[in-house]
């Protein structure tokens, strides 16, 4: 995020006005932002721990917001109005269904 000096306080204000409106539409799952003052960790599948993200992947800062949308149209819409609260383009993921979980 790119936020001017002094506007930090209106996008805080800007992005939390999208996501009560999310609330209010019914569409709202969880939101929140990554702690940047925890480590981040890497578990492998025999217990071990290694300290960093993938070596490979981009770095992740930010938050998220999970949305239960009826159509990639409507998903995009809600991006392009957090993109505009929080005035830095948002990444659009699905999530696959699992009925087992």
């Amino acid at each position: 995020m790119q936020i001017p000096d002094g506007e930090f306080d209106t996008v805080v204000r800007d992005s939390h006005a999208v996501i009560d409106d999310a609330k209010a539409a019914g569409v709202y799952v969880f939101a929140g932002g990554l702690d940047d003052g925890v480590p981040v960790m890497r578990v492998a599948a025999d217990g071990t721990a290694t300290e960093g993200g993938y070596p490979d992947g981009p770095a992740l800062d930010g938050g998220f917001a999970v949305f239960e949308l009826p159509s990639r149209e409507a998903a995009i819409d809600w991006a392009a109005r957090l993109a505009k609260a929080c005035r830095c383009a948002q990444e659009l993921r699905v999530f696959h269904f699992d009925p087992a979980s």
